[in-house]
């Protein structure tokens, strides 16, 4: 009896262990199943693209021969044909089914970034540039009709939630391939960290594979425009706000390091500290803010939330610059950059519920190709309108950014009812006036 009641407290004992543990994991994995391979596949692509964000400027012109001119064109050009190819890669998704049309992109992608390894002259530089963004642009927007399609709605912005703390972490382990290629600045050294890029997508398309398959969209309504999502204005000036709301993004990792060099007396150091912060604080908070966010109501809260702290943070960036020590102006930074990144948390959690629980079911896959394009415009944009403002204006220069921000995050919300508005009741439940008010 006793040695059975030892037994059977030490099973209880293993059982409690192994139910902490899993807990744990369940912090920051996904479910098992399709969301977790959907993680692993987006932290593969996510290691090779930290190292090819690292080390492609260097590669591109001391290994392949390019002038910087030369790179920025072809770079422009390929993404501005990204950009386009969307829409169209995205309703292929729908057509042929997301899984399969995944897998294909991301081996593409691979093939791209591995005649990287041998080209040697402009033309076929572009054409290899051409493919890879192009195929990036695919893939995304294939994923997403996979994630729709395999992922309950009231779960999708959870999960989406994981695979972007998946996707920074892979950065980060990526970005530190690239620094030790930088480390040892050969060639050698380069064309091994892009094998690794090349490989990854390999990886990436191999887990996806392991995923169910979602049925393609065979049927179409008589009369209905082949790419929807062009005609769609709620939808189109959603994804246009989301787009201004993404200026962000170099607002992080080019306007701020220019104002800190320039404008203030804060260490160099305090540019990498930056992005370390908010890399981290993505990696391990993004799934914990998305938890608020469930339907379109809590999507325009969120957004809105966005916007104020954004202002805020341009607001304390302003602060930096006022004559202070460079112990005090890098704390004050600090804080800026873990406010953009506690803005940038909300928007991305607002807007993944908002660009999935709009789009219809049959054609998640143009929509997601659609309301991506944001990104590429903020990217296109962003640097030119941003560092006017913000290096040629100083601190007023900040306020008129931050208060961009807040003034678009408040335009979602009409914009979302809008759109609400335009689809079956079925489909969404419209935000109310009183309860943005409210919040």
């Amino acid at each position: 009896m006793t040695t059975n009641a030892a037994r059977d407290e030490d099973h209880g004992v293993r059982d409690a262990a192994g139910a902490v543990s899993e807990r744990k994991s369940a912090a920051f994995l996904p479910p098992a199943g399709a969301p977790r391979n959907l993680a692993f596949a987006q932290l593969a692509n996510s290691v090779g693209d930290g190292a090819f964000i690292v080390t492609s400027a260097l590669f591109f012109t001391r290994v392949v021969g390019l002038s910087t001119a030369q790179v920025g064109l072809g770079l422009t050009i390929a993404w501005l044909i990204g950009f386009l190819a969307g829409v169209p890669l995205g309703n292929l998704a729908d057509r042929k089914g997301p899984r399969g049309v995944a897998i294909l992109l991301a081996i593409s992608t691979s093939a791209a970034v591995t005649s990287f390894l041998f080209v040697r002259s402009f033309p076929l530089f572009l054409i290899a540039a051409v493919v890879y963004a192009t195929s990036q642009t695919g893939l995304t927007a294939a994923r997403q009709a996979l994630l729709a399609g395999l992922v309950q709605p009231a779960e999708r912005t959870r999960i989406r939630a994981f695979l972007q703390s998946t996707v920074n972490a892979g950065l980060a382990v990526g970005a530190a391939l690239g620094g030790v290629a930088l480390r040892f600045d050969t060639t050698p050294a380069y064309l091994a960290v892009f094998a690794v890029d090349a490989a990854s997508f390999l990886v990436a398309a191999g887990l996806i594979r392991r995923v169910s398959a979602v049925p393609a969209v065979t049927l179409r309504v008589a009369g209905e425009p082949r790419l929807a999502v062009l005609r769609d204005r709620p939808y189109a000036l959603l994804t246009f706000l989301n787009s201004i709301m993404l200026m962000f993004m170099p607002l992080l990792s080019l306007v701020a390091p220019l104002w800190i060099v320039e404008r203030t007396n804060a260490p160099g150091w305090v540019v990498a500290a930056l992005l370390i912060i908010n890399t981290i604080g993505v990696t391990f908070f993004q799934v914990r803010i998305a938890r608020s966010v469930t339907d379109l109501r809590t999507a325009t809260r969120s957004v809105r939330f966005a916007g104020i702290a954004m202002l805020v943070a341009c607001g304390v960036f302003a602060l930096s610059a006022i004559g202070m020590a460079p112990t005090a102006a890098a704390g004050v930074l600090v804080v800026a950059a873990a406010l953009l990144t506690l803005g940038e948390m909300k928007l991305a959690s607002g807007a993944w519920e908002i660009s999935f629980g709009l789009a219809p079911a049959d054609k998640q896959g143009q929509y997601q190709g659609f309301f991506g394009t944001g990104p590429a415009v903020a990217r296109m944009l962003g640097p030119a309108l941003l560092t006017t403002l913000v290096l040629g204006w100083g601190p007023v220069g900040w306020m008129v950014v931050g208060a961009l921000f807040l003034g678009t995050s408040c335009v979602t919300g009409p914009a979302v009812r809008w759109a609400a508005r335009t689809r079956p009741a079925s489909q969404v439940v419209e935000p109310s006036l009183a309860e943005e008010c409210a919040a």
